[in-house]
């Protein structure tokens, strides 16, 4: 007949690990670590009488080292603070009451020895003392074997190591997220993160050489127009000839008709102004006009005496009715 595999031959109990978690469930929903609110709810579920029915010594002892497996199980990361100190208690109950003689040890891997002090520093820091007692009381019991491997290491074993079940409510806040993230694409968004800085940092640095030319060239630009400006300002002043002093104050001379060439002035016809009433009275009269210094307009010739007019005393009265 072939040989029937031992009872509690694997690591973790199915059932038993359903029941913890519930415990451990329960625990988490009062939101507490203090070790009474953990054993009242340890003697509600009956977790006292677990090691009673067990006949065979070598059964007690497999099942009291399953036991004690997934009490550490739960007190090691990636589970939250509240759910190992769950884990811690865990501990104690199960050490102090499993019937097997001498009493099985909890077994802590030398891999795990950063992972409890750390967890042992925090309750200190936050005042969980009730949490440092029951640590205390295992290591003066001597309940703790510090090992090298978690488990006992069978020869000649041929069977797949089984996938532990993690319970997803019971893990923290921070392991949910790198559970979500590996590992590989934390670092490639690393490295994605650094290529961004540097990227950024190389377009701040041409923006502001950008920057720095455009303001040169406007600058340039200005002295150019400027510089422009003058000239043609300089250009426009200097084509205007000024006449010397001595042709300014020099008298207006009269132009030779005889003269030809460029500098000859052309004289502008003068228009003729016709003869006064005076001159073309006499003319219809038939009388020849005198050369006289008295004005043209002057229709009548006054008296003269020894060649000087003479004014008028007899004038003519006006005419009554």
């Amino acid at each position: 007949m072939p040989r029937l595999p031992c009872v509690y031959s694997d690591f973790f109990y199915g059932p038993l690990t359903e029941d913890v978690e519930e415990l451990l469930g329960r625990f988490q929903q009062i939101d507490s670590v203090r070790y009474e609110d953990f054993s009242a709810l340890w003697r509600e579920m009956g977790f006292s009488d677990l090691f009673i029915g067990t006949i065979n010594a070598g059964e007690l002892k497999r099942f009291c080292r399953v036991t004690l497996a997934t009490a550490v199980k739960y007190f090691l990361p990636p589970y939250s603070y509240q759910i190992r100190v769950g884990g811690l208690y865990l501990m104690f109950g199960f050490y102090h009451t499993q019937l097997a003689e001498p009493p099985v040890m909890i077994r802590l891997a030398l891999k795990d020895w950063t992972h409890v002090q750390a967890f042992l520093k925090e309750s200190v820091e936050f005042g969980h003392l009730d949490v440092v007692y029951i640590y205390k009381k295992l290591v003066a019991s001597k309940a703790i074997h510090y090992t090298a491997m978690p488990h006992f290491l069978t020869f000649q074993k041929q069977q797949k190591p089984k996938k532990e079940h993690v319970c997803p409510e019971f893990l923290s806040r921070t392991t949910a997220v790198r559970e979500l993230i590996s590992a590989d694409t934390l670092e490639e968004i690393a490295n994605l993160q650094s290529l961004y800085e540097k990227l950024k940092q190389t377009t701040k640095d041409v923006g502001s050489q950008i920057t720095m030319t455009h303001r040169d060239f406007t600058s340039r630009l200005r002295d150019c127009i400027a510089r422009l400006l003058s000239s043609i300002k300089q250009k426009s002043y200097s084509n205007v000839q000024k006449a010397p002093k001595s042709r300014r104050h020099r008298q207006g001379e009269p132009a030779d008709s005889s003269s030809s060439g460029p500098e000859q002035v052309q004289r502008v016809p003068q228009k003729k102004r016709p003869p006064s009433l005076r001159a073309r009275t006499w003319k219809n009269l038939g009388v020849k006009q005198q050369d006289s210094n008295l004005p043209p307009w002057l229709l009548s010739a006054p008296e003269l005496e020894d060649g000087v007019p003479v004014r008028r005393t007899n004038q003519a009265e006006p005419y009554r009715m």
